[in-house]
């Protein structure tokens, strides 16, 4: 590979990016979709991200994964995308083409043996009896109306081990009109230079076939070797949301479509806007958390930590690159700890509205670096509070304020809370019963804002307890919460020993904030 080969591409060529959330995805251990999440996660792929194609699952594997299937089926035929909905199927003499053709799909991605050994060990069959045997499943789908796509399952030991065998195949299958030869690296054992090299041969040996990439991160290369295969003349790529998949997962969609734009001058019809969004709607259903430092998605990846960076941006954003947050619907933030210094806590203090004096700013400083030594996260909406405490600022004193309150719990009842709470001076109370503990707080606090203030109350929107870093197990735990409230989303966040006290602090937080939501003159 030249040097110059390693930039960008002269001309812009067009990648169709196919996702396997759905069915590669799914074989992530621990993950399984139910039939309605399933036919959510398409649906924001194909009309949300606007993926070319989804793959939606396996044949002849379960009554959930058939539900799924005709769900989304008769969906995209109402919407007229049926032609990009795919089906992993197998050569059983048209068994999985029944099973396809039950639920509503009309592609079929055919999976076939693409290595001597899958063949011969596996299958116990010759080349040339496979061959025969694919070649009796692609006329059998042709004369049922299917699109026939081919995965050449282990090629990329087949190329290493056995390429004879690959062209074998391949020689035999070009002519049967085939959509797609989808060329997997099954067990994630290339690296680029592999890539580039075994693609190149199948390239100059079949250049009028399309090619797609399905690459695995056993070694953590999977984003550098899809990009290889661009480099080589893939028309198409395999990704999953968020990395799912088979072991170490597949190449996450939002890496590799940023990486393809911004280096490669590749052009896909991804929504770039989009991404962040459905990936955190994946996240949920699967179970399995975005690691904060993931590219792109992760809840710190614009999140700038050191004050010098905050400075660095004041100064014709010196420490900003071609990733903006706003490309991704999200935008950066700048982190209060110990290494943040004035400069962040200036931004911070702009997206707040807030002035403080050299003075004053030296204080809170002071403050947060002290917090930031015990590990305690700080976030915006603290600030206040912090400044507050620190300064003695009368004119951010706590406008809601818990009195008292009760939180009990028996085998075979409802947990109950008793709550006296102070808004504006005045005091009022309330019980109510919960699915938990804080759960029954919330409910009567609700009720309080509800009944006796009639006013709207925000809605949890999401609810972490962890160990703060550095922590262990007895020590304090941290409780993060995310609210909706009249159309904007806030996140509070408290420490205690005691989960449900924190969780009751990080309430009486948002309370404040809102309170003064209550008291503008928009209200």
């Amino acid at each position: 590979m030249s040097h110059s080969e390693i930039g960008k591409t002269k001309q812009p060529v067009q990648i169709e990016i196919m996702d396997t959330t759905l069915r590669d995805g799914e074989q992530t251990s621990g993950v399984s979709f139910v039939p309605h999440e399933k036919l959510q996660i398409a649906r924001l792929l194909l009309d949300e991200l606007n993926v070319d194609r989804v793959e939606i699952a396996s044949a002849r594997v379960s009554e959930g994964e058939m539900d799924g299937a005709k769900y989304i089926c008769r969906w995209a035929k109402r919407r007229g995308l049926l032609d990009r909905v795919e089906i992993l199927g197998f050569v059983d003499n048209g068994k999985s083409l029944d099973w396809i053709e039950s639920v509503g799909g009309r592609v079929i991605n055919l999976l076939t043996k693409g290595s001597l050994r899958h063949c011969v060990h596996q299958l116990k069959k010759k080349p040339e009896e496979h061959l025969s045997d694919i070649l009796a499943n692609v006329q059998m789908a042709h004369n049922r109306g299917f699109d026939v796509n081919i995965y050449l399952e282990d090629w990329s030991n087949g190329m290493k081990d056995s390429p004879l065998y690959v062209f074998q195949l391949m020689d035999g299958l070009k002519d049967a009109g085939i959509k797609r030869f989808m060329l997997p690296d099954t067990l994630g054992v290339l690296n680029p230079l592999q890539v580039i090299e075994y693609f190149r041969k199948m390239i100059k040996r079949y250049p009028d076939v399309h090619f797609d990439f399905h690459g695995h991160n056993d070694y953590d290369l999977a984003v550098s070797n899809v990009l290889a295969a661009v480099l080589s003349g893939a028309k198409g790529l395999h990704t999953a949301i968020n990395g799912l998949g088979e072991r170490a997962g597949n190449a996450p969609l939002a890496s590799v479509q940023a990486i393809l734009k911004d280096h490669f001058n590749a052009k896909t019809n991804i929504n770039e806007e989009k991404l962040n969004e459905v990936s955190h709607v994946v996240e949920s259903y699967s179970g399995i958390a975005i690691p904060p430092n993931k590219p792109i998605v992760g809840s710190s990846v614009f999140t700038q930590v050191a004050g010098v960076h905050a400075d660095g941006d004041n100064k014709n954003n010196l420490y900003c690159n071609d990733l903006l947050p706003e490309r991704f619907g999200r935008k950066r933030e700048y982190a209060l700890g110990k290494s943040s210094g004035k400069a962040n806590l200036r931004k911070n203090l702009e997206e707040l509205g807030l002035d403080l004096n050299e003075e004053a700013m030296r204080k809170v400083t002071a403050r947060i670096i002290e917090l930031g030594d015990k590990k305690e996260l700080v976030t915006q909406e603290d600030l206040p509070y912090i400044i507050s405490d620190v300064l003695k600022h009368t004119n951010i004193d706590d406008k809601v304020r818990l009195v008292s309150y009760m939180v009990s719990t028996a085998y075979g009842l409802k947990p109950v809370a008793s709550v006296l709470l102070e808004v504006n001076g005045v005091i009022y109370e309330e019980n109510a019963t919960g699915d938990g503990q804080f759960d029954a707080f919330v409910r009567a606090i609700r009720h309080i804002y509800r009944n006796k203030l009639d006013r709207k109350f925000p809605w949890l929107a999401n609810y972490n307890v962890s160990i703060p870093p550095g922590g262990r197990t007895d020590a304090l735990v941290q409780t993060t919460i995310e609210w909706e409230f009249q159309g904007k989303q806030y996140r509070t966040h408290a420490l205690d020993a005691d989960q449900t006290e924190a969780a009751i602090k990080a309430t009486i937080k948002l309370l404040n904030i809102i309170e003064s939501v209550y008291n503008s003159p928009d209200n």
